[in-house]
């Protein structure tokens, strides 16, 4: 007989599998009064109005103010953000979430003067306060303030801006909403004839059936439910898109790419740079196809056979604990005080770890000051890349530990740019734990095959999406429609051209442009494929190096923001204007792809 596997719902899942929030608030009841306790001090923005410049006394008081301020709003906002993950249909939390943010948008109206006020100051006066010695904790912020001067508009433009913020966030909340709350794919049998029940944390679990009617049929039966939604998801894409035009417009870049960029201090060339070298590479990924066919014995090969191991007879199950063991084994060359850290938080209750009905799908980390660094999963036992997605969040979660303890609030919250690297470098180092212990050449085969992936997923498959990002805003920057078809097409292009003229794009495989939750963050992707080549350098570098080159990546990840990404890659041994890594890590997929085809 077979039988029904559906999701619990929250409140049935133990505790010990639930992150603990206390780090934040011990309940919702201290958030209630954390949250009153910051609308009372909004109108304290007001004092400083107009007096930015009168001294640097006045000056640091104003500055000061404001970073105690956005570090109590940041616990605030991060534990209603992870209340509404664990459920996103509990309307109690999208309250709170809600609420928060309509108190954020009156916070940032109040505080939108600061920076015009700063640029107002005549240049000579303005350096004399930045030279002042008191002023040292915020020179940094200050000088980067000084470098958005032409972007930064009037007191009253600024403020309209920040008026709309709400506003803003419409297209993605309306997404996540409906991508993750509405839809419903239904129940589907496994290949042992188990009824389940399809959804985002299931849809990959499928994916890698080693039955490929299993997996043509949850393919076929999820993208059903994306395209009965089509146009909305059209819709709020478009939305988002949009925005996106229109904040860079309206803040004097040249395209929403460079306005994207811009914070990070990194060059349009980089993103470009990244583009053309996967470009230049895709034969070796189509001949990479081409190999998985052959071994997995197919006639042609879809989208729906990429994910399944090629040698799925193969399993490599791991319980929580086991894959925390794993994990806590491959990072020993990172020394005590990081494993140590780690395995407390992960043994304990720093992770959120299995599906429950109603949860975010994915998985993320959420570090902040004051809080542990959490992690979101949806951890399942028999996908070994949820092992390699816990080692990846808890890439984040370390670096958001080491910056939080060694840098001051404003200099603690580190880029996405450089946070893919810290990332991406545990995987490495987890691949290369695995393969040293594997037993034998079809192991060894079974994880080379994994790190493809890994590499196909990271570098190859995000730098298709970062090209959809860069078409798709030039689009509406050049005044084109954004539709259904206009999308489809141009993700069309980029399917055929990614996965090659032997592989068959099936028309369903159009929709998966709208169910990319990171599309609604435009020009974030990329920094995976670049974080992915940055840590294959530095990887090699710690593990084939010494004290030397340890301090030197603890120290990155000790720097926060605290300088450039760019800047705190270099010191830490690899130079990202360059495309030199990019290239080091496609070819690494050659040789990797030419010794699997050898082994099998």
């Amino acid at each position: 007989m077979s039988q029904t596997n559906t999701l619990p719902r929250r409140q049935e899942v133990p505790q010990q599998d639930c992150w603990d929030l206390s780090s934040l608030f011990s309940d919702d009841q201290q958030w209630e009064k954390a949250l009153a306790s910051l609308g009372e001090r909004i109108e304290t923005y007001e004092s400083f109005r107009g007096r930015l410049g009168e001294s640097a006394e006045t000056l640091l008081q104003a500055l000061q103010f404001d970073s105690d301020f956005s570090r109590d709003a940041e616990r605030v906002a991060i534990y209603a953000f992870l209340k509404t993950t664990e459920d996103q249909g509990d309307s109690d939390s999208q309250a709170m979430k809600s609420r928060f943010q309509t108190l954020a948008v009156r916070a940032s109206q109040a505080a939108s003067y600061l920076q015009p006020e700063l640029l107002a100051i005549d240049p000579a006066a303005m350096q004399t306060l930045v030279d002042d010695p008191i002023l040292e904790p915020f020179r940094l912020q200050l000088e980067r303030v000084l470098r958005e001067r032409p972007h930064t508009l009037s007191d009253r433009e600024e403020k309209l801006l920040a008026m709309q913020g709400e506003m803003a966030s419409a297209a993605g909340n309306a997404f996540r909403q409906l991508n993750d709350v509405d839809l419903r794919f239904g129940t589907l049998k496994d290949a042992n004839g188990n009824e389940q029940e399809l959804s985002h944390a299931t849809f990959i679990q499928f994916l890698h059936s080693p039955s490929r009617d299993v997996r043509r049929e949850a393919f076929l039966q999820y993208y059903k439910e994306v395209g009965e939604h089509e146009n909305t998801f059209a819709a709020t894409l478009g939305g988002s898109i949009h925005r996106d035009v229109y904040y860079a417009r309206a803040r004097n870049h040249e395209s929403s790419l460079e306005a994207a960029l811009f914070p990070d201090n990194v060059p349009v060339e980089v993103y470009e740079n990244l583009i053309a070298a996967v470009r230049d590479s895709l034969p070796n990924v189509h001949r990479y196809f081409d190999v998985r066919r052959r071994k997995m014995d197919l006639p042609d090969i879809h989208h729906y056979d990429t994910y399944v191991p090629i040698l799925s007879g193969m399993k490599k199950e791991h319980t929580w604990d086991q894959a925390v063991d794993v994990v806590i084994e491959s990072l020993q060359p990172l020394g005590a005080e990081y494993i140590g850290t780690l395995e407390q938080g992960l043994r304990n209750r720093w992770a959120d770890r299995y599906p429950n009905r109603g949860k975010q799908s994915g998985a993320f980390s959420c570090g902040s000051f004051d809080g542990d660094p959490y992690i979101l999963m949806n951890f399942k036992p028999d996908v070994l890349n949820d092992v390699f997605t816990l080692t990846h969040e808890a890439g984040h979660s370390m670096h958001s530990w080491y910056s939080a303890h060694h840098q001051p609030f404003q200099y603690y919250n580190y880029t996405i740019f450089v946070a893919e690297v810290a990332s991406t470098f545990n995987e490495q180092l987890l691949t290369e734990h695995l393969l040293k212990k594997a037993t034998d050449d079809t192991e060894r085969a079974y994880l080379i095959n994994n790190e493809l992936d890994s590499i196909r997923a990271t570098v190859v498959r995000q730098t298709m999406f970062a090209e959809f990002e860069k078409r798709t805003h030039e689009m509406a920057e050049a005044g084109e429609p954004l539709t259904v078809a206009s999308f489809r097409s141009v993700y069309r292009e980029l399917l055929d051209a990614y996965f090659g003229p032997e592989f068959v794009v099936d028309k369903e495989l159009e929709l998966e442009c709208f169910r990319i939750p990171h599309f609604y963050r435009a020009f974030y992707v990329y920094k995976y494929a670049t974080g992915l080549s940055a840590a294959v350098a530095l990887s090699r570098r710690v593990l084939e190096g010494g004290e030397s080159e340890l301090k030197d990546y603890l120290k990155f990840l000790s720097e926060g923001c605290s300088k450039d990404p760019l800047d705190l890659l270099r010191d830490a041994g690899v130079d990202m204007t360059s495309p030199e890594p990019i290239k080091t890590t496609l070819e690494r997929f050659k040789t990797l792809t030419d010794e699997l085809d050898a082994l099998l």
